[in-house]
């Protein structure tokens, strides 16, 4: 099969990011990370996170777990309170990765197509 080997690095940057993209794919949890990016690096607590989302304390609760358990966010305790924020370091360099294999792939698949290949100078590459 033609692009095999692009088409297998791209399945698998998919495979280990993919806990990250189901998190982000939510648009509940995309609400959510946009108020915390807002937030900055003391981050927000759940019942500013609730009033901000318009969702129920439960519903809050399970919509932050799934993105604790992908590892987009960490919960820094202070006192009484629990502070979320955003860390995607751990993320950043299987994210980039991918990015590199799909931009290889595009390389690849428009070098078959020198009439098209303008598009590869519109996005950047």
């Amino acid at each position: 099969m033609k692009y095999q080997e692009e088409y297998m690095a791209i399945y698998e940057d998919f495979k280990a990011n993919s806990k990250f993209f189901q998190a982000i794919g939510n648009e509940t949890r995309q609400g959510i990370l946009l108020f915390l990016i807002a937030s900055g690096e003391k981050g927000a607590r759940v019942n500013e996170i609730t009033e901000n989302a318009h969702l129920s304390r439960p519903a809050v609760s399970h919509h932050l777990n799934v993105l604790k358990d992908a590892g987009i966010i960490h919960c820094r305790p202070e006192g009484t309170s629990h502070y979320y924020y955003i860390c995607i370091r751990d993320h950043l360099p299987l994210l980039y990765k991918a990015n590199r294999d799909m931009e290889n792939f595009l390389k690849v698949y428009y070098a078959d197509r020198p009439d098209e290949a303008s598009i590869l100078e519109e996005l950047g590459i």
